[in-house]
């Protein structure tokens, strides 16, 4: 039996499909969808022969008009996502993307001066902020799992994606020997950083107040867990469920348990932990090396805004004279 031809660029529309990160993917075919459903309401029967100027009127709508459910207008860099998008699907099917087109260009630069585009800064979670939150979890077996993953959010650095990927062979615990405290190496199978899911490994020391390997434990013990995820939904009984905890849920506890401790919800989401992490890193003084080896960063520029933000008020220029 022969097989069917592959062009080059079929490959390479393969290899681009299985490297792009799962949540990408999905806002990807998000921002299609609402194109397509655009031409429809257009009258444009298919979406891919859709002019320059339709798809600058579309990203005009979505900057501009309030959606349902938010009544706000999509963010500036939903929008640029969703132009990312068309422009994935035309090359996909081997035809020039409109989104190259000089109309489409000047509405998204017309549009970012209109609107702006600064990325929201969620504010990072201290270690003072981890204590006040894991004292507030109840003492149950919800309780305990929360506990656990705030502890190890925070103490790994972890993306929510990573905590909800977490199965319990990705967790070694090594014993105390000689003069060597408790240890926890934590497997990573795949990240934003590792999208060819060759497994990266955190290295998480046992700590004398977040205490993670004790909180990871406990969860351990309480929920009976053996083999699966690690993190897992749980009924409002106590119940513990076979399905991991969604990466939306994450966004959720943070909130839940920072509102708990008298801080704005509104300010954090579930990055605050990973965001946290290295401010209160950068703070100690830590190495830029040692908390990149734990945050997986490719790019030193990245992990230095969190140090800028950390020392901001250290050793301030004005501090003899204001």
């Amino acid at each position: 039996m022969s097989l069917p031809a592959t062009s080059p660029s079929d490959i390479h529309n393969v290899v681009l499909s299985s490297a792009m990160a799962p949540n990408t993917r999905l806002a990807y075919d998000k921002g299609w969808a609402c194109f397509t459903a655009y031409c429809a309401r257009e009258r444009i029967a298919d979406p891919l022969s859709a002019s320059p100027e339709v798809v600058a009127r579309f990203l005009l709508d979505c900057a501009t008009q309030p959606r349902s459910g938010s009544g706000n207008p999509l963010s500036m860099g939903t929008v640029f996502l969703y132009s990312s998008a068309i422009t994935k699907r035309f090359t996909d099917a081997d035809r020039t993307s409109p989104t190259h087109h000089p109309t489409v260009r000047a509405t998204l630069k017309g549009l970012s001066r209109l609107t702006g585009t600064a990325p929201r800064r969620v504010k990072a979670l201290r270690e003072g902020h981890l204590r006040a939150m894991i004292a507030q979890c109840p003492d149950s077996v919800i309780g305990t799992r929360d506990a656990a993953l705030l502890a190890l959010g925070f103490a790994a650095a972890l993306r929510r994606s990573e905590l909800c990927a977490l199965r319990v062979d990705d967790v070694a615990i090594i014993p105390a020997a000689r003069e060597q405290p408790r240890r926890m190496l934590l497997a990573i199978r795949r990240s934003k950083t590792d999208q060819n899911g060759n497994g990266q490994t955190i290295a998480v020391p046992e700590g004398r107040t977040i205490r993670p390997i004790d909180r990871v434990q406990a969860w351990l013990s309480v929920s009976r867990i053996t083999r699966g995820p690690l993190f897992r939904s749980m009924k409002r009984g106590g119940a513990v469920q076979e399905r991991p905890l969604h990466h939306s849920d994450i966004p959720r506890l943070v909130k839940r348990y920072t509102a708990l401790i008298g801080l704005d919800p509104k300010e954090v989401a579930g990055h605050s932990l990973r965001a946290g992490f290295v401010t209160s890193a950068a703070a100690h003084r830590a190495r830029l090396d040692k908390i990149m080896a734990v945050t997986r960063h490719t790019n030193a520029s990245t992990v230095m805004q969190y140090i800028r933000d950390a020392d901001a008020f250290c050793d301030h220029a004005g501090n003899a004279f204001l």
